[in-house]
């Protein structure tokens, strides 16, 4: 992924935007540190989410922890 560096990406925004819009994707870096990512937008499709939590609902109704909750999980793992 192509890095740009602030000040760059500030003059040259409109054409970045054009090259994003076309499916390009862009680290924005300050001082050459990566400080964000620019990317095409991407709606969300609800009815792929609704689904999602509807099998991760159906997947914990069908899975039980036995009686255990997740702090006793944790420190059992924390003793090896």
């Amino acid at each position: 992924m192509p890095r740009i560096g602030a000040f760059e990406a500030k003059i040259h925004l409109p054409q970045l935007l054009r090259r994003v819009q076309a499916g390009e994707r862009f680290i924005i870096t300050k001082h050459n540190r990566p400080v964000a990512e620019l990317i095409p937008f991407q709606t969300h499709d609800s009815d792929k989410v609704r689904a999602a939590i509807a099998r991760l609902k159906a997947f914990q109704e069908a899975h039980s922890l036995e009686g255990l909750s997740v702090r006793q999980m944790i420190e059992e793992g924390r003793k090896y």
